[in-house]
């Protein structure tokens, strides 16, 4: 058994219609791994005619969105002119900065079509000194992914650098993201690639140092090598990165190392003055319960 590791269940919660997702951070336990600040898995989940799962505009500050899905597609537009298709092993990074307004909908190709969505959104807090940058957004495709043989394993690296390899996702801090499978039987030793590290098993379970790790939760990593088996086909994702620079205050859609700017933000965005995005009428108003600084 690995004492040093912090395992973590995560809970469902439902983002309107019925779209189910299973969250992993933050938690009480455990409020951050690396910069990553917020963990969504969501599917595998039946896209059929006529259900609506479509995420209306709504608005970010100080993070960075990081969407990537195993399948499916999701069509994305923000409120700095960005229009871009999401596919499977892409890599989708969206810094909010000052301030940003994005959708996220069902491709119009789709409308008629049965597919199956799965898929990570990921948020990672920007650097105090960053948190007031200019938004932008980036669309790394799949075929720009390194992917590498490691072990028994197939490594793809989509933020950061591990075994030799590097991802050309820029980002404002030192973050690590990790696709692995293991086929069945496969292991992979996982040096210290970060200060810190965090495993989660998407689908399958496996074992670290010989603890097991069942689908579907998070194993927090201590600061040393650990030995990856699966008794099955399995596949995870590894992320982390350097610690946090401070405190970061979390409240709705908005992340801040001040609290006060999480109230702006919030009266920015009742006012309707972060941003809109072309083409669409909806949004999604604040919640009922307002933010206290």
């Amino acid at each position: 058994m690995n004492p040093s590791l912090q395992m973590l269940a995560g809970h469902q919660k439902d983002l309107g219609g019925g779209f189910l997702v299973r969250r992993l951070l933050p938690t009480v336990a455990r409020r951050s791994v690396g910069p990553f600040i917020f963990f969504d898995h969501f599917g595998p989940v039946l896209e059929a005619p006529g259900v609506n799962h479509d995420v209306r505009p709504h608005p970010h500050i100080g993070l960075a969105t990081v969407t990537y899905l195993f399948e499916g597609a999701m069509l994305h537009r923000d409120s700095i002119g960005s229009l871009q298709l999401i596919e499977p092993g892409a890599i989708n990074w969206m810094t909010a900065g000052r301030g940003i307004v994005h959708s996220e909908r069902r491709p119009e190709s789709l409308r008629d079509t049965s597919y199956v969505n799965h898929g990570l959104q990921l948020w990672v807090a920007l650097p105090r000194e960053a948190e007031e940058v200019a938004p932008s957004f980036e669309h790394t495709p799949a075929e720009a992914i390194p992917e590498l043989q490691q072990g028994d394993a197939t490594v793809r690296v989509l933020v950061g650098e591990a075994f030799g390899q590097r991802s050309p996702v820029s980002t404002l801090m030192p973050t690590l993201y990790l696709d692995v499978q293991l086929p069945a039987g496969g292991r992979l030793k996982l040096p210290p690639l970060a200060p810190e590290m965090a495993l989660y098993a998407v689908q399958g379970a496996l074992l670290i140092d010989d603890q097991p790790v069942p689908q579907q939760q998070m194993a927090v990593l201590g600061a040393q090598a650990v030995r990856l088996s699966a008794h099955e086909a399995t596949r995870l994702v590894v992320v982390g990165g350097a610690p946090l620079d401070g405190p970061r205050h979390m409240w709705w859609n908005f992340v801040s190392s001040r609290k006060e700017r999480i109230a702006q933000a919030a009266d920015d965005w009742q006012a309707q003055r972060i941003g809109q995005v072309a083409g669409e009428t909806e949004f999604i108003p604040l919640p009922e319960t307002r933010f206290l600084p």
